[in-house]
């Protein structure tokens, strides 16, 4: 018996609410953001993001991270002067080639990892694996325009150097690695055998660039493996939970959500596919999308649900959610990305920024999660839906998100948690996100609406952003390194169904930039449910590198039917088998 998707008798609530909001938003759009002050929001940004990096490299430098209220340092991740590697493509992306040639030539000679600290493999990979793969892609080559003339290599040799030191952690009966690992000693033995499904599951973009790089596929086969361990565990109801461990492959916390613990599983999925061609990945995020929409979205919110059951466990907006509109335009559903976007957002407008936790059976602050450290997701949502849309209300939020960031977490040396948004009250310490991905997409949005002229937007390649918002391009020899071998080829042609693949326009032009064989026939498949990727809620499409057109849908990876033919061919196979068995028998 199919599940039922929940129905919130307290939703009424938030309609009224909404109806507020959009009121409201209907007359900030009469002034509106306009170009001088978009341009002027922009250099604002630039300044937010030096203030912070300044007053790092004066007072914290090189530990890990800035206690901004104080004016010290705290190393929080493994002593690897965090922040600066995290701030390096920003730094390429302001143009600022002083700087960043400094950072790459002190990184260069001065960081080892064969140290003795245990350290986070998600964390690490995502913010200091990501960095230095991301800055070598950038300080390597000329056509990015911020190529080091004394660069040889560096950068990348710390990359492999550092992801051998983590490869001990995927040394595991189901492939998905231990949470942590001693990078001079590998997997201690008293190690928890427990790791999230993120933790586990977003992996795959910076150790997939780091084989193309060396040649080597050890580090891709790794995390794919990984991939693949939690996916083979999923529910019947194509649900992941949030807990798993990695040994029994037995799930110890089975909340399924887009949000704490699983959020950049979803996300590495749709990106492993735009920036690798990998079609498996593709297939995986098809059938996790679907299953999403299907048990965890109550239009405008998401929830948390028994990945068996789909009964409501939390129901529960966490900032983490965030930045699920984003990955939404990427895969080309926009209009309930629009939708969520201003549900979201509305909780911004409310506390000035994003608590952890919002209760939506109470619509108020979830009790232990009033705090706002920085996060960007929000923002990062709202750059994608402008890039799409070019609707001006993303400017009009990335405006106030300016502003509550200026006047309630801006300090003596950089930028502050904030521990409770009800009473902005401030705290000791500034994640170096806050210079990797918040800011950035701030910048990114502001210099859209001038006129971009920024690596992203007129650089010699596509990017696609990691998670942590590092800049990985798509050449290509990062794209087309290799055939991919996948399921979804693998299925059609056993039922000589036609292979053709469509996310977006987004998605498809970062294949079609590098002449990628997943490019062609991406015009669109028949049959299936298909959303409207057009926006009900912007003006004008836009046909620049990302050309939408509000004709394009989303996708049904494989229609029904082919699954039926599928079955049928199986069955076929099975009984043929079975009666050579007999005739020899007989």
């Amino acid at each position: 018996m199919e599940a039922k998707k929940p129905v919130f008798q307290f939703l009424w609530l938030f309609f009224f609410v909404s109806a507020y909001h959009n009121a409201f938003m209907r007359r900030a759009l009469a002034e509106g953001v306009t170009p001088q002050e978009a341009k002027q929001l922009r250099d604002e940004v630039r300044g937010m993001f030096y203030h912070a990096f300044n007053g790092y490299m004066d007072h914290a430098f090189p530990l890990d991270e800035l206690r901004p209220l104080t004016c010290g340092g705290e190393d929080t991740l493994g002593g690897y002067a965090l922040t600066l590697i995290d701030s390096l493509d920003m730094l390429a992306l302001l143009g600022d080639k002083e700087r960043f040639a400094a950072s790459v030539e002190w990184i260069g000679k001065s960081l080892r990892f064969d140290i003795n600290k245990t350290v986070s493999v998600f964390e690490t990979t995502i913010r200091v694996l990501g960095g230095l793969l991301s800055a070598h892609l950038i300080a390597s080559d000329y056509a990015t325009g911020m190529k080091i003339p004394s660069y040889d290599n560096q950068l990348l040799n710390l990359a492999e150097d550092l992801a051998r030191r983590l490869l001990p952690a995927f040394d595991t009966p189901t492939g998905i690695p231990f949470g942590s690992v001693n990078l001079l000693y590998g997997v201690d033995e008293h190690e928890s055998k427990i790791t999230s499904t993120a933790g586990g599951g977003t992996l795959t973009l910076e150790f997939g660039v780091l084989s193309r790089l060396t040649n080597d596929p050890v580090f891709e086969e790794v995390t794919k493996n990984a991939v693949r361990g939690l996916w083979a565990r999923r529910s019947k109801l194509n649900l992941v939970g949030a807990h798993i461990n990695v040994f029994t492959g037995e799930w110890t916390q089975k909340d399924a959500g887009i949000g704490t613990s699983i959020d950049s599983f979803y996300e590495y999925l749709l990106k492993a596919y735009v920036l690798f061609g990998d079609e498996e990945s593709l297939f995986i995020f098809q059938e996790a999308y679907r299953a999403a929409m299907h048990y965890l979205y109550n239009d405008p919110w998401y929830v948390e649900v028994n990945m068996d059951s789909a009964a409501i466990v939390w129901p529960l907006f966490n900032s983490l959610q965030a930045f699920w509109p984003g990955l939404q335009v990427l895969a080309g559903d926009i209009d309930p990305a629009v939708q969520t976007h201003t549900a979201f957002f509305s909780v911004w407008k409310r506390y000035g920024f994003t608590p952890e936790g919002f209760n939506l059976a109470t619509l108020s602050v979830q009790d232990g999660q009033k705090s706002y450290p920085l996060r960007p997701e929000l923002i990062e949502s709202t750059y994608w839906l402008y890039k799409a849309t070019r609707d001006p209300r993303y400017l009009d939020a990335g405006r106030d998100m300016v502003s509550s960031l200026q006047y309630g977490a801006r300090c003596p040396c950089g930028y502050c948690h904030i521990s409770d948004v009800e009473f902005h009250t401030q705290e000791d310490h500034m994640e170096s996100f806050f210079l990797a991905e918040t800011v950035k997409y701030l910048w990114l949005l502001f210099d859209l609406a001038v006129g971009p002229d920024n690596l992203v937007e007129n650089g010699p390649y596509k990017y696609i952003f990691s998670t942590e918002g590092h800049l990985l391009p798509a050449t290509p020899q990062i794209s087309l390194v290799r055939e991919h071998c996948s399921y979804v080829g693998a299925f059609c042609r056993s039922v000589g169904c036609k292979e053709d693949y469509h996310t977006s326009e987004i998605a498809t032009d970062l294949l079609e930039a590098n002449g990628s064989r997943f490019h062609e026939g991406t015009s669109g498949i028949s049959g299936g449910e298909f959303r409207n990727a057009g926006s009900d809620y912007g003006r004008n499409e836009y046909y620049g590198d990302y050309g939408w057109d509000r004709n394009v849908r989303f996708p049904k990876m494989v229609e029904d039917q082919t699954q039926k033919n599928l079955k049928k061919e199986k069955n076929k196979n099975e009984n043929e088998n079975e009666n050579n068995k007999k005739k020899k028998i007989s």
